[in-house]
């Protein structure tokens, strides 16, 4: 279903430290070069006394001043995020009450789907926005990775960068071009147990750490499987999203991948059949940054002029669940 909605702001926050590859080798004990040459990534950012709100809030300050509005003309507040700040109350609440909007009213919440959780908030709040519930919203995805990942699993732990980055979306008129196209999301818990973080939820309670399940507590991943199951189903899911679209592969400016690994996405590109020009990847200087992968290598591929007013773009990824999620629209 076309919704009529188009990005007006765009804005970014990346913590102070960089980590580069030869940090990370001496915290696993490898070879030096082996992180980038396994991962693919020469450098990421990491917080030192950084919040997810405080991310959150500073990259949307900056999106907010792009999109030539103020603060109090937003009418909602999504983060799109993986990771939560603490259990309650939601990212978005505190996002808020970073920003100075305490008093305001200006609802706000959460769509969390790990990885792809900024293209479910995006998908989700079009809707409302083509109905006419909203007409400025902010949807932020703010993560910090580093603090959860298990250095003993050397393959995953080697991914991972913190950042966050913040988008305003806008009400348009039929007149205008930008708009989204098509949208679609499957879920397939086949793979549900090959990406997840076991503890902290009423499962296995903080109360019941101990040393026997602090593993539970630390991210575990089975990337090899999660990327044999998304391979098999991809060609299939892609073929639903373009179907009645009158669309081919051929019409997208762009495609923007979740940036799970440099050699995943390498294989996908080729599976798709497009060249480097028309893949944005970003994650040699960044990393894997959960839910915010995607809308950073969106905001990268703008600031370059990659993208440009009229460009259609295929914003497509995986996350836990097992899920597969992908956009496409007129930027």
């Amino acid at each position: 279903m076309k919704r009529n909605i188009k990005i007006t702001g765009i804005g970014s926050y990346l913590p102070k430290r960089i980590v580069d590859g030869a940090e990370i080798d001496k915290i696993i004990g490898a070879k030096n070069g082996w992180s980038e040459k396994k991962s693919g990534v020469k450098q990421r950012y990491f917080v030192t006394d950084e919040t997810a709100s405080y991310m959150g809030a500073e990259a949307a300050k900056k999106a907010i001043a792009d999109a030539g509005i103020e603060l109090n003309e937003l009418d909602c507040i999504v983060s799109g995020s993986g990771t939560m700040e603490q259990a309650i109350p939601c990212n978005a609440s505190l996002i808020q009450e970073q920003l100075g909007l305490q008093h305001s009213g200006i609802p706000a919440f959460d769509i969390n789907s790990t990885c792809l959780s900024f293209l479910t908030a995006l998908d989700m709040i079009s809707y409302a926005m083509e109905s006419g519930r909203f007409n400025h919203v902010l949807i932020v995805s703010s993560e910090i990775a580093s603090v959860g990942l298990n250095w003993s699993q050397n393959e995953s732990s080697i991914l991972f960068g913190d950042g966050a980055v913040a988008y305003v979306f806008s009400k348009t008129t039929e007149t205008d071009s930008s708009h989204i196209i098509a949208s679609r999301m499957e879920t397939y818990s086949a793979g549900a147990h090959l990406s997840e973080i076991r503890g902290g939820g009423t499962k296995i309670h903080p109360r019941n750490y101990a040393d026997d399940t602090k593993e539970d507590f630390l991210f575990d991943m089975d990337g090899t499987a999660i990327f044999k199951l998304s391979y098999k189903l991809l060609p299939t899911f892609i073929e639903k999203l373009f179907k009645n679209t009158n669309l081919t592969m051929d019409d997208i400016k762009m495609i923007v991948p979740h940036q799970a690994s440099a050699s995943a996405m390498k294989i996908i590109r080729k599976k798709l059949s497009v060249n480097e020009e028309r893949f944005m990847t970003i994650i040699e200087n960044y990393g894997n940054m959960i839910a915010a992968s995607i809308p950073m290598a969106l905001y990268e591929a703008i600031k370059q002029g990659r993208v440009k007013r009229g460009d259609k773009v295929f914003l497509l990824g995986t996350s836990a669940g097992l899920s597969i999620g992908g956009i496409l629209f007129e930027y």
